[in-house]
């Protein structure tokens, strides 16, 4: 394989059908020196054209939580590849032919909005007319872990069933650890930046969670090679919602799933502020508390009404993780302060709970 850590579901998944879909991509690029992040999100609603909500979009979330969004109505500027992580949308171009995949030095030349992202690299440029603020970036990425142990076959996030449309949305880790090299030019502050950490993921489908949260981190203090995602929701299984989580994370060459299948996860989750998530399988318990006292920044997500403010974020979190073996012992403990934290879907305004076992 060219790229032997591509999880499952890396591909586009629009079948050219003209029912409700979305496809979304999520890079993060966290800046350790500076102690910030830059996250890009890229969406395609509809993308058969012509229904109310066609068109795709590019959000950024940049350093201390500021942002930009753009959109693009012309889903003929969308290309995806099939076969593997590749998509891209031009909006300004003076190319006469279909959208696709360019080298860096022609995108830069002959894109004047728009952006292209692989496995290997993620560049573009957008601004925002409103605010008059910009961002324009290019660097390239190296995968360190994709989805599951690195020396075999990639796992799929939501498991075997994911394959098949029975679970609403997809949730895919595209690569939950990589070094990005390269540069970040926000509002004409430039940021330049080797091996800084870097992570990938995707959703897709035709329906859409009514809740959900995020944890995310792989930059922690003298613990260079962990990066956790853990997550919950509410999710469509047929005709029926069920609520869902897991907690995953690499260290050292090794995975660790707690998922749903093999393993017992509970949460509390508060509507803003604190994340606690624990969960035990026959192995190993772990426990982990997010904090943030920043307010976030209210960001957009697919519904059924199209891409709208659905969600809050921070990639300002406090993030402390713990792992023990069943007598109790601690195999793990790790702290960071730039965790990725996330609360979307309909606001709760009581703690989120589930508490079994």
């Amino acid at each position: 394989m060219a790229n032997p850590l591509q999880t499952p579901h890396s591909g586009y998944h629009w079948d050219g059908s003209s029912d409700r879909f979305f496809e979304g991509w999520y890079y993060r690029v966290t800046l350790p020196r500076e102690g910030q992040s830059f996250v890009y999100m890229y969406s395609i609603d509809d993308p058969i054209g012509g229904k109310p909500h066609s068109g795709g979009a590019a959000q950024v979330l940049a350093p201390d939580d500021e942002y930009i969004c753009r959109t693009f109505p012309e889903v003929q500027g969308f290309w995806a590849s099939r076969k593997k992580l590749g998509l891209g949308h031009w909006g300004k171009t003076d190319l006469p032919y279909p959208p696709r995949k360019l080298n860096p030095a022609q995108f830069e030349d002959h894109i004047q909005e728009g952006y292209q992202a692989t496995a290997r690299l993620n560049q573009g440029f957008i601004h925002d007319p409103a605010s008059d603020r910009y961002c324009c970036w290019y660097y390239q990425i190296q995968s360190v872990y994709g989805w599951g142990d690195p020396q075999r076959t990639q796992k799929a996030t939501a498991g075997l069933l994911s394959f098949l449309p029975i679970f609403e949305p997809g949730w895919q880790i595209l690569m939950a650890h990589g070094l990005a090299n390269g540069w970040i030019e926000w509002n004409g502050q430039r940021y330049e930046f080797t091996n800084a950490p870097a992570y990938g993921e995707k959703n897709w489908g035709r329906s859409f969670p009514n809740q959900w949260f995020w944890v995310n981190c792989n930059h922690f203090r003298n613990k260079p090679d962990l990066a956790l995602t853990a997550g919950g929701g509410s999710r469509q299984v047929l005709w029926w919602m069920e609520e869902v989580a897991l907690i995953c994370f690499h260290y050292r060459g090794k995975f660790y799933e707690f998922v749903p299948w093999n393993a017992q996860v509970n949460w509390q989750i508060q509507p803003w502020g604190k994340w606690q998530m624990q969960a035990r399988n026959h192995q190993y318990e772990v426990e982990l508390t997010a904090t943030t006292d920043k307010p976030g920044t209210v960001l957009r997500a697919p519904t059924e009404k199209g891409l709208i403010p659905y969600c809050r974020d921070t990639m300002r979190g406090q993030l402390t993780l713990e792992l023990r073996d069943r007598s109790g012992k601690i195999l793990l403990k790790a702290h960071s302060s730039d965790c990725g934290l996330e609360v979307g879907g309909i606001p709760w305004k009581e703690p989120w709970l589930k508490i079994e076992g």
